[in-house]
């Protein structure tokens, strides 16, 4: 027995710089699909993170790092609880998939996510510490959370709407904290929002970040920019819109749609499905979904999810503050849908019916 490893997909042998990643070829076909499936995952899951992949002791030497076990693992890298040697605490590393053998464009987007994080200082997005390189292998270390992230957390079960609201509240003034340091998020999902010891929830996931002043784009041509079940219509387009802090506002009134309902604002188990839903049909209303949904809480969720982004919160602050009016019992600025512009939308949508 040779004692070399083999890529789990495909049973390529892998280099030594590779730890437990996938071959080159099966990282390529994992960067086109986005977040894609890992590990044989069903349909129904294709966009989500992986859950923890290994819980046995791992114990390896990696730079000033001790890895001690995988704690997650996506489409782009893997993270692992680690203890720092020289400050001697507990540390999450993210490492690229596929060591050194990976493609300049796939290390471009794991460095953006490194770079953007590391500039944001807030007490809601996880802290950065170190962005670097060993031995051809790229990783960042950061805050580790003790905590699932709100997908694993609600088991896809709807929870309290005061807590819904309190966690999308958090979650929009960490966005606006962002947007205010010219950083766009692009992935805001239950399953990139992680809850910790204290109840507090922290933003994480920073791989689809992209510089408002900057016009370059990471995404490979026909490449679905974002997760599926939860992307703004603007990013799922192949003739995208422009994308901008309104998409992150969808995002965040996505989360808050799972948190109320247990399962995201479109749903289906093909992928075209889910797109063709994203892109031209209006959700469920929660109420539908779990009667005990507030309406003006429903209301705000979806102003967030609406098609047209002039119609979504101005801004990620906006969002937070009618979050943090209804929280205080006020009465918010948002405003449900009337008939006549459910009616619109409907000729928008089906102008060969209308006629």
């Amino acid at each position: 027995m040779s004692g070399n490893r083999h890529c789990p997909r495909c049973g390529r042998e892998l280099t030594a710089g590779s730890l437990e990643g996938l071959c080159p070829s099966c990282v390529a076909q994992e960067l086109l699909l986005g977040e894609a499936e890992v590990r044989g995952r069903g349909p129904e899951v294709v966009d989500q993170k992986s859950e923890v992949a290994d819980h046995s002791p791992l114990v390896r030497s990696f730079g000033d790092y001790e890895l001690l076990e995988e704690i997650a693992r996506g489409g782009m890298g893997v993270v692992y609880r680690a203890r720092q040697k020289s400050l001697k605490r507990l540390v999450a590393v993210k490492m690229i998939l596929g060591g050194g053998h990976a493609g300049p464009k796939f290390v471009q987007r794991f460095r953006t996510e490194a770079q953007a994080a590391a500039n944001l200082h807030h007490p809601n997005i996880v802290a950065i510490y170190e962005v670097g390189e060993h031995e051809g292998q790229h990783f960042f270390s950061m805050d580790y959370v003790d905590g699932p992230d709100l997908e694993r957390m609600t088991g896809r079960r709807p929870i309290p709407a005061e807590r819904a609201a309190r966690y999308a509240k958090a979650v929009a003034e960490a966005i606006h904290y962002a947007h205010q340091h010219g950083i766009l998020h692009r992935d805001v999902k239950p399953s990139n929002v992680l809850v910790d010891s204290d109840d507090q929830v922290r933003i994480t996931d920073f791989g689809l970040a992209k510089v408002l002043t900057s016009d370059t784009s990471l995404t490979l041509s026909g490449q679905l920019l974002g997760s599926p079940h939860f992307v703004p219509p603007e990013q799922a387009s192949v003739k995208r819109g422009t994308v901008g802090p309104a998409s992150d506002v969808y995002g965040i009134g996505s989360v808050l749609y799972y948190l109320l309902t247990g399962r995201p604002p479109f749903n289906a188990e093909e992928l075209p499905d889910v797109l063709q839903q994203v892109l031209n049909t209006d959700p469920v209303s929660p109420r539908l979904l779990n009667p005990s949904v507030p309406r003006d809480l429903e209301t705000i969720c979806l102003k967030c999810l609406e098609k047209d982004p002039e119609r979504r919160y101005s801004s990620a602050r906006e969002l937070a503050d009618d979050l943090g009016r209804w929280l205080r019992k006020e009465p918010i600025l948002a405003r449900p849908t009337s008939l006549w512009d459910h009616a619109v939308k409907w000729v928008k949508r089906k102008p060969a019916i209308a006629a």
